[in-house]
């Protein structure tokens, strides 16, 4: 974490030492988690071994599959926001779609599990609207207060260009100074006033000791992938065994024909010697292999806390004992999700408090998040569960048991604009037998005397 003192300005000499420390654990820490994401691995970058030797380099990408396992189960449902005024929350309805929110709440997400942090930058469109957009550790940072209640001071924004020079953006309370960096720092003569009560900038955290979601187990990854490499490296070694011939004497020319014709034929064998024929094998630690393939595998996802849903025999499990499998990673997304709403808090009173928003500054303790887990869902079970609890529980909880519900409220109303059009049409179906028996008890008098005048005839 950059700190800086609530006295001290943040001059060039101090932004260029942020700027180094900053590179440094670029190198050595983030760069290292985005390349295991991207399947780039130690193994990839080991010494070769000589040209007679099998070298096989392979890589089961764990950290990509507990990332978007996790990441889909926290956030595959989109995160709902609900506003007590309708007026907000058409607003931002409005603002979400305008920056195509739920995508950036899921690449977000991502980016925390990945590094640990994220950020999420603010500012004003040429079009007057507020822009969000998402940016990764490793092209922001963020300097606080030296207080207890780490009060952010300011928010660097960096790029390279396509010649390698660094530019980049830092943020106040209230104007934003672009610069570039060029064996020294130079400043633009503009800076502009971006409208926000505050660092335009937010950052999101996995965790309050900001790590990534399978860093703990990135060892055990690159044991995993050495482990199977060698694994397939003795295949290779007993596919490509050595001849062994003892008490014979064999010229190339037989090797030829023992290799083409699969046939062993030593009529010249030495004296008092029985030829022997075999193939030479190293020792055989298969056993040994496959069993710590199998204990690394499970200490990656037991560690992780992320169920390895693509097992045969996960698929089985219904009800509460997949509940109970999935109980890790319900915790872990518990944790994750007040991180996320503590991090919308201060997106929404950020965008808020600019007058672009045309909202009030107090509007954003007015809203509301659901988080809905992507639990894997059984509709049936669900409504079974619902029926029973139906005059036991509120309308409203017991609707909120059914996945397929996305908000028990909406539903509520729906449920009740379908009443009302029931008994409208009801009422319409009433009057209109009343109107028709009326129009019979009219024409049956005259029928009567028709019918009297008929007979005294």
């Amino acid at each position: 974490m950059f700190k800086l003192e609530n006295n001290e300005e943040l001059t060039d000499i101090k932004l260029n030492e942020f700027l180094s420390q900053h590179t440094a654990e670029c190198t050595n820490r983030y760069s290292k988690l985005e390349k295991a994401y991207r399947t780039d691995y130690p193994i990839f970058h080991q010494k070769e071994k000589p040209d007679w030797k099998p070298d096989n380099r392979i890589a089961v990408n764990f950290a990509k599959y507990i990332v978007d396992t996790m990441n889909g189960f926290f956030i595959g449902n989109p995160i709902k926001v609900t506003a007590d005024e309708e007026n907000i929350g058409k607003y931002i309805e409005m603002l979400d779609q305008y920056n195509d929110q739920d995508d950036n709440n899921s690449e977000l997400a991502k980016i925390c599990k990945i590094y640990g942090k994220g950020y999420e930058m603010y500012y004003v469109d040429d079009q007057a609207n507020i822009g969000i957009t998402y940016l990764t550790p490793m092209e922001a940072f963020m300097i606080y207060d030296d207080s207890i209640l780490c009060r952010p001071r300011y928010f660097a924004r960096l790029y390279k260009d396509a010649d390698g020079v660094l530019h980049g953006s830092i943020s106040d309370d209230t104007r934003v100074r672009y610069f570039t960096q060029k064996g020294k720092l130079t400043w633009d003569p503009e800076d502009k006033i971006h409208g926000f009560d505050g660092v335009p900038a937010v950052e999101y955290v996995e965790n309050e000791e900001h790590m990534g979601i399978f860093e703990p187990v990135l060892n055990m990854i690159n044991a995993y992938n050495k482990a199977i490499s060698e694994k397939s490296n003795d295949v290779d070694y007993f596919a490509d065994a050595y001849l062994k011939v003892l008490g014979a004497i064999v010229d190339e020319e037989s090797i030829k024909d023992i290799r083409d014709n699969r046939i062993i034929n030593f009529p010249g064998a030495l004296k008092d010697i029985l030829p022997e024929v075999d193939f030479l094998q190293k020792p055989d630690g298969d056993a040994t292999q496959e069993h710590l393939i199998d204990r690394l595998e499970k200490l990656i996802f037991q560690i992780s806390m992320v169920a390895n849903i693509s097992d045969q025999n996960f698929g089985q499990t219904t009800g509460i004992a997949l509940k109970y499998k999935l109980q890790a990673m319900s915790n872990l997304e518990k944790t994750e999700e007040r991180k996320f709403t503590s991090g919308m808090n201060r997106r929404y009173k950020l965008i808020f408090s600019n007058p672009v928003s045309g909202m009030k500054k107090d509007d954003w303790l007015k809203l509301h998040y659901y988080f809905t887990p992507n639990f894997p869902a059984n509709v049936l079970e669900e409504s079974e569960i619902a029926q029973n609890l139906d005059g036991i529980v509120s309308q409203e909880t017991q609707l909120s048991t059914l996945s397929i519900v996305d908000s028990a409220q909406n539903e509520i109303k729906k449920i009740d604009q379908e009443k009302e059009k029931q008994q409208s049409s009801v009422v319409d179906q009433q009057l209109m037998e009343r109107l028709n028996n009326g129009q019979q008890n009219v024409l049956e008098p005259e029928g009567s005397s028709t019918a009297s005048e008929e007979h005294h005839r």
